[in-house]
């Protein structure tokens, strides 16, 4: 898969978390920097979260299909009774991965 295309419509965010200064982010990080402009080029209204904190295991999460329903037993049209649904939630491990097998993962996820 190619960063330099916009994603599926049903991806509805992309989550990375890492180290910010652990040796088994390192590649991660790396991805971060050199793919999150393009990402964000081809996909604008897409949330791409980085979530760095200190031990952390480097991983991604991609959150696909979410949508919310309205509950019909109500007359009130209130924006606090649009009930969530949640979609599929899938993740990889990215720690001790060089930065090209990151992209690899990450692509396999998004598939």
């Amino acid at each position: 898969m190619s960063f330099s295309k916009a994603f599926s419509p049903a991806l509805r965010e992309l989550r990375i978390l890492c180290s910010q200064s652990g040796q088994a982010s390192a590649g991660t990080r790396q991805f971060i920097i050199s793919k999150y402009p393009v990402i964000k080029q081809h996909n604008p209204d897409l949330p791409v979260l980085i979530r760095e904190a200190t031990g952390t295991p480097a991983r991604v999460f991609a959150r696909f299909g979410a949508y919310f329903t309205f509950a019909w037993y109500t007359t009130d049209v209130n924006p606090a009774l649009w009930q969530p649904e949640h979609g599929l939630e899938k993740h990889v491990e990215l720690d001790n991965l060089s930065s090209t097998e990151v992209e690899t993962r990450v692509a396999q996820l998004l598939s």
